[in-house]
């Protein structure tokens, strides 16, 4: 049977006088920022992981990619009430008629609801699959890294397109006050004009009123704002060490092996039995020229040490004091010149990041180690035993654990 026409509602059925533009605008201003935030904090973590021959990143300051993947994974989460908030606030457009009797009106009609419906989906989706890989589950079969990144491109398109749809209405709405007040009634002339033009409500606010009791729209944008707060301050911890005992959905508390969290132990690895092996060898590989290091060759070696953090792509991070040897100087026992990339390789037998690239200008920084000691004690096998690449300003995942070769790339 088919539903009668009033069966969904009008836009003027909802009466809440919480909604508008002045709230819309107003949240909407703090989600973009979130959303470029994530955006730029994005983009430069996927070209650290997928570095490209023509970009040279810094390796100063040290922690760049800490800051910088604490705040992508911290805005992000901001943005989930953020968007809530300012879906709610929108809810009633979404039964707005469209304009059947005129052809180019309901085409931009249709484009402009395109558009919406597909910023509203991909932002959804990308801070769905964003938190869950903050958490490492991963219910679905593609591949999140690349699949984050391209989302994230339709994610900042779609809003710079919005935007640009919605400017008159949000530069009005934010320079104007956020509870108007409601325009006097006017008095009625003593001669009235039967030409007078009729005034329409309008399109975008609703309609004007006297003050009523309860949440005020002011009240409500606060709210938000603590909301926002109180997520942040629940999950920034992963970040910032003073924030941990109140960081109650931090993914990371700062507690493993040595004072330093992990991703991934040697028994999820499979290395246990290759790196406790007693005949365990790191071979170094320059053309022609091979050399093999047992742990004893490598502790014999000058040693130096450097506090240097992981900062992992979920936004957690941890400083840690690490002692071995310079690469520079493990390289030159292969006559390594200076300006060579590194390939190294773990004893994972599989994996995405089991072999990685270390480039030349960190292979030269002389706080690039050859890590053998963690915070004053041999590496645990599950922060890399025997040995572990650590570099500044470089992601958890490059920071190859279980080393088994180093192979120069001319």
């Amino acid at each position: 049977m088919r539903a009668p026409a009033h069966a969904l509602p009008r836009p003027e059925s909802f009466t809440s006088r919480l909604r508008g533009p002045e709230v819309t605008a107003r949240v909407g201003l703090w989600l973009g920022i979130c959303f470029l935030i994530a955006f730029v904090t994005g983009l430069y973590s996927h070209f650290q992981q997928d570095m490209p021959g023509w970009l040279t990143l810094p390796r100063r300051p040290v922690s760049l990619y800490r800051v910088s993947q604490g705040l992508h994974v911290i805005s992000g989460t901001a943005a989930v009430p953020l968007l809530l908030v300012k879906l709610w606030s929108v809810f009633p457009k979404l039964f707005e008629r469209v304009d059947l009797g005129n052809a180019r009106r309901l085409g931009l009609q249709l484009a402009e609801r395109g558009s919406i419906a597909l910023l509203i989906s991909s932002a959804i989706f990308q801070l769905s699959i964003g938190l869950a890989n903050t958490t490492h589950w991963y219910p679905w079969s593609f591949s999140f890294r690349s699949t984050h990144y391209a989302v994230a491109w339709v994610v900042i398109g779609s809003l710079l397109v919005h935007i640009a749809v919605k400017l008159p209405i949000i530069r009005s709405a934010i320079t104007g006050p956020v509870d108007p007040r409601p325009s006097p009634e006017p008095a009625e002339p003593e001669y009235a004009d039967e030409y007078a033009a009729v005034p329409m409500p309008s399109e975008t606010a609703p309609p004007a009123g006297p003050p009523t009791a309860g949440l005020s729209r002011r009240g409500l944008l606060r709210a938000t704002w603590l909301a926002t707060g109180v997520v942040v301050l629940s999950t920034a911890g992963a970040t910032v060490p003073l924030l941990r005992k109140v960081s109650v959905f931090g993914v990371r508390s700062g507690d493993g092996p040595q004072g330093v969290p992990i991703n991934k132990s040697a028994l999820a690895a499979r290395v246990t039995e290759l790196a406790r092996d007693p005949n365990y060898r790191l071979e170094l590989k320059n053309g022609d020229r091979t050399m093999k290091l047992s742990l004893d060759d490598l502790t014999q070696l000058p040693q130096n040490t450097a506090t240097l953090p992981i900062a992992c792509v979920e936004g957690w991070s941890a400083s840690g004091e690490w002692r071995g040897v310079r690469m520079r100087d493990v390289l030159s026992l292969v006559d390594a010149p200076d300006d060579v990339d590194l390939i190294a390789t773990s004893l994972q037998k599989s994996g995405a990041f089991r072999v990685t690239r270390l480039p030349s200008q960190f292979v030269n920084d002389p706080l690039t180690l050859l890590a053998l000691e963690l915070n004053g004690e041999p590496l645990s096998i599950d922060h890399g035993f025997p040995c572990r690449l650590i570099a500044p300003n470089r992601p958890g995942v490059l920071q190859t654990k279980w080393l088994a070769k180093l192979e120069v790339q001319a």
